[in-house]
C-alpha cells in the first residue's frame, strides 16, 4: 500500500477507509447502529487537528453520519507514496462506497500508478454486499507492466545475487460467497494469472536461468482455474479490528482445459485473531497466520507463493517483495498495538514475524527467517478508526525498509 499525501485526506478519509478495508462481519445493522465503533467525546483524528490549526479551511469533521445507509461517495484522489519494490510512486485513485439496506459498506476502487522503477499498475477492486449481507461479491483485477528484482527459490538465496525480471501481468480474480450462518460464508470463484513478455536477466543484461526452475521465467505463463472458499469473520471492524476472529480458506484448481499451462492445485489458509491486552484496555495483541501451499503440480515461477505477494502485499514486513519464493510458504506474525496519546490521535506498534518456504531440491522447510520492527499510527478517521500506518522493519541479511498502509496491516 502507498502513503496517501495531501490535505485531501482530511475530507476524504472517511470514505477511503471503507474502500481500503471493508467491514466483513456478517452482522446485520440498522441505519443508526454504529456499535462496532469504539470512540469517546475527547477522541480526535487528523481532521480535528487541522480544523483547530486552520479554522478557515473547508474541513469536514468526522461523525457517525458517515456510516449511515444510503450515503454515497464518489472520489478522485491523487496519491504519492513509497514501497521497497517500487521506490517512489504517483497514483490516482477513483473510489465509490455505498451501503445496501441492513448491509455492510460496499466499496469499488480503481487505481492507476506509475513508479520510479518504471512500473505501470492498473488495479480495480470491489467488495459488494447485498441486502442483509446475504451475498458477498469480490473481485481483484490488475493489469501491470512490472519489472522487479527476484532472488531465486528457497531460503538460502542472497541479495548479492539479484536476478532481474521484466514482464506484463493480468490478474482476474472473482468470487461470490453466500451466508450460511452468522459470520460464516462459503462460495466459489474463478482466478486467472497471465504473465507475458517475461525476461529474466542479470545485472549485465545477460539472459539467465533462475535456480534451475525453467517454467515461467521466460516468454509466457498461464494459471487458470475455479476456486472454492469458506470464510468466518466475526470482527466488528475490519479496518482496525478491536477483537474477533477471521478464518479464510481458498482451494484453487488450475486446469489445462481452462487455459493453464499445467494442471496444479493450491490451497490458501489464513487466520487472524485479536485480543485486548490488558483485558480492559483498547490495546490489541494481534496474531496472523498466512499459509500458501501447492497441493500438487508445478506452478509457474511467478505464481509460486512469495514474500509480499498476498492480496494486500503485507506478508513479510522487513523484506522486499519477492525476497523468498517456493512451492509452499508458511508465515506467522504478531503485533502489539497501543495508544501514545489519550485522545487516540497517535499510537504505536511493535511487531515480529517469521517466514519459510520449501526448498526446490528437498521439498522441505529447512530454514526460518525472522523480522522485527516498530511503527507509528496516525488517526485519520476516529469513527471508522482508520489509521495511517508507518512501519520500519528489519529482516535477516541486512534487509530493512519503510512500509506504509492506510488501515492496519492485518
Amino acid at each position: 500500500m502507498s502513503l496517501v499525501a495531501g490535505l485531501l485526506l482530511l475530507r476524504l478519509s472517511a470514505s477511503i477507509s471503507h474502500a481500503e478495508r471493508q467491514d466483513s462481519t456478517g452482522l446485520s445493522r440498522t441505519k443508526s447502529d454504529t456499535s462496532f465503533v469504539r470512540t469517546g467525546p475527547h477522541y480526535q483524528d487528523i481532521s480535528d487537528v487541522f480544523k483547530r490549526w486552520f479554522p478557515r479551511l473547508p474541513i469536514t469533521l468526522h461523525d457517525s453520519a458517515s456510516l449511515q445507509e444510503g450515503k454515497r461517495f464518489l472520489l478522485v484522489i491523487p496519491q504519492i507514496g513509497y514501497t521497497l519494490q517500487t521506490r517512489g510512486l504517483a497514483a490516482v485513485v477513483v473510489n465509490t462506497a455505498f451501503r445496501n439496506p441492513r448491509a455492510n459498506m460496499s466499496t469499488m476502487m480503481g487505481t492507476l500508478s506509475y513508479t520510479q522503477n518504471n512500473q505501470v499498475i492498473l488495479m480495480a477492486n470491489s467488495a459488494i454486499w447485498s441486502a442483509d449481507n446475504r451475498l458477498l461479491w469480490t473481485n481483484d483485477w490488475r493489469l501491470m507492466h512490472y519489472p522487479q528484482a527476484t532472488y531465486g527459490l528457497g531460503m538460502y538465496t542472497s541479495t548479492d545475487r539479484v536476478i532481474n525480471m521484466d514482464y506484463a501481468y493480468f490478474r482476474f480474480y472473482q468470487s461470490l460467497l453466500r451466508r450460511f450462518a452468522r459470520n460464516f460464508y462459503a462460495g466459489a470463484g474463478y482466478q486467472l494469472d497471465l504473465h507475458w513478455n517475461i525476461d529474466s536477466y542479470n545485472n549485465r543484461r545477460e539472459v539467465t536461468r533462475i535456480s534451475r526452475y525453467s517454467y515461467g521465467v521466460a516468454g509466457r505463463s498461464v494459471s487458470s482455474g475455479p476456486t472454492l472458499q469458506v470464510l468466518y469473520d466475526n470482527r466488528r471492524n475490519a479496518i482496525n479490528p478491536n477483537g474477533g476472529l477471521y478464518l479464510n480458506a481458498v482451494l484453487r484448481a488450475n486446469m489445462s482445459w481452462l487455459g493453464s499451462d499445467e494442471t496444479y492445485q493450491s490451497l490458501l489458509i489464513e487466520a487472524r485473531k485479536y485480543v485486548h491486552m490488558p483485558a480492559q484496555s483498547d490495546n490489541i495483541l494481534a496474531f496472523w497466520s498466512y499459509n500458501a501451499l501447492t497441493i500438487n503440480g508445478d506452478p509457474p515461477f511467478l505464481d509460486l507463493p512469495s514474500t509480499g505477494w498476498d492480496n494486500s502485499g503485507n506478508v513479510g514486513r522487513g523484506f522486499i517483495q519477492g525476497r523468498f519464493r517456493g512451492k509452499n510458504l508458511l508465515y506467522a506474525e504478531t503485533e502489539y498495538r497501543f495508544h501514545l496519546t489519550g485522545n487516540r490521535l497517535l499510537g504505536g506498534v511493535v511487531f515480529a514475524n517469521a517466514q519459510t518456504v520449501t526448498e526446490q531440491t528437498s521439498g522441505q522447510f529447512e530454514k526460518i527467517v525472522p523480522a522485527v520492527g516498530a511503527g507509528l499510527r496516525l488517526k485519520m478517521n476516529k469513527i471508522s478508526r482508520t489509521n495511517l500506518s508507518i512501519d520500519y522493519g528489519f529482516g535477516l541479511d541486512g534487509s530493512k525498509g519503510l512500509f506504509f498502509n492506510l488501515g492496519e496491516v492485518f
